[in-house]
């Protein structure tokens, strides 16, 4: 089968490797849903093909631990190129999906300005969610999220440098200033972040400055909700308190964040009245909001849409009226499911199986059903919190069964040995192996998002290139003549440096 061409020559279609008798399946998404869904095709008689935007597959659960120096980004993101290497049947294109038509059966993605088309017969949409600031989006400038390894490593060069100003610091208020740590959310996320930052002041940099005390840091976390850790429970949430507290985390609930500048944030409370956090570092930990592809299925096919923007999907993820389309993880809108790693790797599974049993003439599977394996957060180390069935276990016990779990799910052998032997460091001595931050950690994707077109201003575009080349060529070369011909002329007349003896 081939496929046309569009005719911007930045544009290309993807070929269907194995030739038009190939099931072709499009994976769209590198996270949970996406690599377990590719991998359990693996002995499926199709062609897959994952299209993502970044070139690795996130464990998003411990990016808290990047931003506090415990892990590197490699150990908890490994290249999905790397891990799908010796599956013969699944190939790998980098790129943003911007655009998907249900009716064409195709993906549209791009990468500094080529676009990439690439058909389908069978369509996997895991593409996940981000952050949300309840509309509120210029807060990210000043508050950025925790859902990338961008997010994670400028969130990392905002602590480290705060404490590194604070020593420079020539006044009192300033100081104050750099050395508190707002979090917003009392989510998992927002816990773990709290309790990491709260250690890092209280306990890994007491001995490393000279002016400031670390430990007159302060961490708060604030959300406009009554309690910690909603999903598990009053007690549960309760205990997580009162640990937060004993590290010295002061919990602000039911006060709503208002506004964010550069330099703090406004917070609402419950009686009306406004008051101001005075804050350098900021870590935004509250909503989440689904891909704007769910926005795209749900205008094309009629399914609804919630109000985090997550697509109503079929008892058996399937898409209404595309039985072709299945949707998993943080996208869907399903019996309350949760937005969690274990619901996106369950549904793209169950999905996978499907599709073999369709080419296989199979029956249908019975409508999907999530097994809940039970929730986990850490407040610090050898404290955490786990709600498993009925069963609710905080302190060591659980700490020692998130070490396990997060263990088991790690991407391979050689992260899980090392993130192991980085834990040792991190939580049995003081040390954090990875501290070192750049300024352009911290600025340059506000940079980025300030040019015009951002990342795809900065390349020329194929067709552009093509033209310029031979002139550029022509320019280099005359350059480098020049330059050889100016060494030769310096040896050969001895001008280059002085004689011995002058």
């Amino acid at each position: 089968m081939s496929v046309d061409q569009v005719d911007d020559p930045g544009t290309s279609t993807s070929p269907t490797p194995l030739g038009a008798e190939t099931h072709r399946v499009v994976v769209v998404g590198s996270g949970f849903g996406g690599l377990f869904g590719t991998k359990a095709l693996r002995r499926a008689d199709v062609e897959v093909t994952m299209v993502a935007k970044t070139t690795h597959h996130l464990f998003q659960p411990l990016l808290y631990q990047v931003a506090t120096g415990i892990l590197s980004e490699g150990e908890i993101a490994p290249p999905t190129r790397e891990i799908l290497a010796k599956q013969r049947n699944a190939r790998v294109i980098l790129g943003e999906v911007t655009h998907i038509d249900l009716d064409r059966r195709t993906v549209t993605s791009q990468v500094l300005g080529r676009e990439t088309v690439t058909p389908y017969d069978t369509l996997l949409v895991a593409a996940g969610a981000g952050q949300s600031y309840f509309g509120n989006d210029h807060f990210a400038e000043f508050a950025p999220g925790m859902k990338s390894i961008d997010d994670a490593l400028e969130l990392r060069g905002r602590i480290f440098g705060a404490f590194e100003l604070a020593e420079i610091a020539e006044t009192e208020e300033e100081v104050e200033r750099l050395l508190t740590f707002v979090v917003v959310g009392a989510g998992p996320t927002g816990v773990e972040m709290a309790g990491q930052i709260a250690e890092l002041a209280h306990r890994t940099l007491k001995r490393d400055f000279r002016r400031i005390n670390t430990r007159h840091a302060r961490v708060i976390l604030v959300d406009a909700a009554p309690q910690v850790l909603p999903p598990f429970g009053e007690k549960l949430g309760r205990k997580t308190k009162e640990d937060l507290e004993g590290l010295g985390v002061e919990v602000q609930l039911g006060a709503m964040v208002v506004e964010v500048d550069e330099r703090g944030l406004e917070v609402q409370d419950k009686d009306g009245r406004r008051r101001r956090i005075d804050a350098v570092t900021k870590v935004w930990a509250a909503g989440v909001q689904a891909s704007p592809l769910a926005k795209q299925l749900a205008e094309q096919s009629g399914a609804p849409l919630d109000r985090a923007g997550r697509v109503g999907v079929n008892p058996d993820l399937t898409l209404p009226g595309h039985p072709e389309v299945f949707v998993v993880g943080d996208m869907i809108s399903l019996n309350n499911l949760p937005g969690v790693a274990q619901v996106a790797i369950q549904g793209a599974k169950y999905a996978a199986k499907e599709i073999d049993n369709r080419l296989k003439g199979k029956a249908p599977q019975e409508p999907f059903r999530y097994f809940d394996k039970g929730s986990m957060a850490t407040i610090s180390r050898f404290r955490a919190v786990a709600l498993i069935g009925k069963v609710r276990l905080t302190g060591f016990v659980a700490w020692l069964m998130w070490l396990a779990v997060h263990l088991v799910y790690i991407t391979g052998f050689k992260s899980r040995v090392t993130a192991l032997l980085r834990w040792a460091v991190s939580f049995i001595g003081r040390g954090r192996s990875e501290r070192t931050t750049t300024e352009q950690q911290i600025f340059a994707r506000t940079a980025l998002n300030r040019l015009e077109g951002g990342t795809a201003g900065l390349v020329s575009a194929p067709g552009e290139w093509n033209d310029q080349r031979s002139e550029l060529a022509a320019q280099r070369r005359a350059t480098l003549e020049e330059q050889a011909s100016e060494e030769v002329r310096l040896t050969d007349t001895g001008v280059r440096g002085a004689r011995v003896g002058d």
